[in-house]
C-alpha cells in the first residue's frame, strides 16, 4: 500500500514550499492545445460535432437530433431514482434556495448625495447562463442544486443546464431530477471543452449564453479562458481542492476522514491536513489505510494518488502560527478547522472559499444539504474571489437623477474639471451653451 506523503514545513526550501501551492490547473498549456481543435469543430459543426465528441470521449451513443433531455427523460428519471433520494434532494434544494434567498440585494437603492444630486444602483439579472454539471468521475446533482436554484432565485430568464451523457447515452437520472426540482428542464447532453464552446457559440439545439459557471476539468477551464471573450467564464472552479486545519486538540481519526472527501474526486484533486502537532499526524497516518479499505476501488486510486502524491498528504508545521500561514498562502477552496476551540483561528484565516468551523462540520454536510454554495474558487483565487451566489447571476447599474438645484450646485465644478483635462465637449455640456439650449438668458 502506498505511503501518505509527510512535508515538514521547516525543512523545506522556498522552491519546495511553492511547489505545495500549485494545482493541477495551474498549467493550461498542454490542454489549450487540445482543446482548440475541439471549439474550432463545435464553431463550424454544431450539434454534429457535439453528437462525435459524445461518441469519442463519453463513449456515449449520442445522435445530434438527440441532444437535449426530453421531458419523457425527466419523467422517467423520476421513476428510477428512488423516493427516499429525491427527498434528499428536495431537502438540499429547499436550503440552497432559502440561503440564496437570503443573499439577494434590494432591487434598486438611491441616496440624496447633496440637495438636488440623488445617485444609487439598480439590480438586474444577467440575461442568460449555462450551468455546467460533471460527470466524468461520478455524477453530481449537487452541482445542479448550486448552480441553478442561485440562477433561478435571481430570476435569470433563460438557465440551462449541459451535462456529459453517460454510457447509456442519457443524463444522469438524479441530476435530471435536481434540474427539474431547481426550476430548470433545459438539459442538454454534452460535456468537456465541446460544452464550453456549445454555450459560447450556440447550435441549432444548445443556446447561446452570457454566462458559464460551474466546476470542471482542467479541459474545461481551458476552454473557458480560450472562449472568454464570447461568453462570461464565470469564478473559477477547477479541481477539487482542500486543507484540513488541524491543532493538538484535534481528533485524528476524524480530521482523516474529514481529509479523505475531497482526495476521492480525482487524481487531479489536492488535499492537505496542515498542523502542527505531530500525535494528530500519526493518528491520520495510522486511520487512513483502514478508512482506504472501506473505499472502492476506483475512488481508494484517486484518493492514493492525491494523498501519496505532490499535491496531497500531510504538512507538519512548526506552529499552528505557521499553519495558518500556510493556509492563507494557499487559499483553498475547502477549509474545515478541526479544533475544540475553532472560533479562535477565524480571525486570522483570510483565504479561503469556505471555512468549516469545528469537527461536527464536515465538508461533505456544509456541501450538500446546509444552503451555502460548494461551488468555490479554487487555484488560490480564493484570495480574491467568492463562492458562487446569486450576485453572479446579477448586474448592477448606477443611476443618476439632478434636479436643476443640483445640476447648477455641481455644473461649474465639472466645467472646471473637463478643462482641466481638456475634454472640450465634456465642458461645453455644462457651459453657458446649456443654459442657451433651454432657452433661458
Amino acid at each position: 500500500m502506498p505511503e501518505v506523503s509527510v512535508h515538514t514545513l521547516a525543512e523545506l526550501s522556498p522552491d519546495a514550499r511553492a511547489k505545495l501551492l500549485t494545482r493541477a490547473e495551474a498549467d493550461l498549456g498542454p490542454f489549450m492545445d487540445k482543446v482548440r481543435p475541439i471549439i474550432d469543430a463545435v464553431a463550424a459543426e454544431g450539434d454534429e460535432a457535439l453528437a462525435r465528441f459524445a461518441r469519442e470521449f463519453d463513449k456515449s451513443p449520442v445522435e445530434a437530433d438527440a441532444i437535449a433531455a426530453t421531458k419523457a427523460d425527466f419523467d422517467a428519471a423520476f421513476d428510477a431514482v428512488d423516493k427516499e433520494m429525491i427527498a434528499v434532494l428536495e431537502l438540499a434544494v429547499d436550503n440552497v434556495r432559502r440561503f440564496h434567498e437570503a443573499q439577494m440585494p434590494e432591487e434598486m437603492w438611491m441616496k440624496e448625495m447633496s440637495p438636488g444630486v440623488f445617485a444609487g444602483e439598480r439590480v438586474m439579472p444577467i440575461p442568460s447562463v449555462a450551468c455546467y454539471v460533471p460527470r466524468g468521475k461520478g455524477s453530481f446533482p449537487s452541482v445542479v442544486t448550486m448552480t441553478v436554484v442561485p440562477a433561478v432565485v435571481a430570476g435569470v430568464p433563460q438557465t440551462i443546464v449541459v451535462t456529459p451523457p453517460g454510457p447509456d447515452g442519457k443524463v444522469d437520472a438524479a441530476t435530471l431530477v435536481a434540474a427539474r426540482l431547481a426550476g430548470c428542464e433545459a438539459v442538454f447532453k454534452c460535456g468537456g471543452a465541446q460544452a464550453v464552446a456549445a454555450v459560447a457559440y450556440g447550435t441549432a439545439t444548445v443556446p447561446r449564453c452570457a454566462k458559464i459557471v460551474g466546476p470542471g476539468s482542467p479541459w474545461v477551464v481551458a476552454a473557458k479562458r480560450l472562449l472568454a471573450d464570447l461568453i462570461d467564464p464565470g469564478p473559477p472552479a477547477g479541481p477539487s481542492e482542500s486543507i484540513v486545519l488541524a491543532d493538538d486538540t484535534a481528533n485524528g481519526r476524524v480530521a482523516a476522514l474529514d481529509l479523505l472527501n475531497e482526495s476521492e474526486h480525482g487524481p487531479d484533486s489536492s488535499a492537505y491536513l496542515v498542523t502542527s502537532s505531530r500525535r494528530v499526524a500519526e493518528e491520520v497516518l495510522a486511520a487512513i489505510p483502514g478508512y482506504w479499505a472501506q473505499m472502492g476501488d476506483e475512488r481508494t486510486g484517486y484518493s492514493q494518488a492525491v494523498l501519496c502524491g505532490e499535491r496531497g498528504g500531510i504538512v507538519l508545521t512548526p506552529t499552528m502560527d505557521d499553519a495558518v500561514a500556510f493556509t492563507n498562502d494557499y487559499a483553498p477552496e475547502h477549509l474545515q478547522v478541526h479544533s475544540k476551540s475553532p472560533f479562535d483561528y477565524l480571525g486570522a484565516l483570510k483565504n479561503a472559499g469556505e471555512i468549516l468551523l469545528g469537527e461536527h462540520s464536515a465538508i461533505c454536510i456544509a456541501n450538500y444539504a446546509v444552503g451555502p454554495n460548494a461551488v468555490l474558487p479554487t487555484n488560490a483565487a480564493a484570495m480574491t474571489r467568492s463562492p458562487l451566489g446569486v450576485h453572479d447571476y446579477l448586474k448592477l447599474s448606477s443611476i443618476v437623477h439632478m434636479t436643476k438645484k443640483g445640476y447648477d450646485s455641481l455644473a461649474p465644478q465639472v466645467y472646471r474639471f473637463a478643462r482641466y483635462e481638456g475634454f472640450d465637449a465634456h465642458a461645453n455640456a455644462v457651459s453657458a451653451l446649456r443654459t442657451r439650449a433651454f432657452g433661458e438668458e
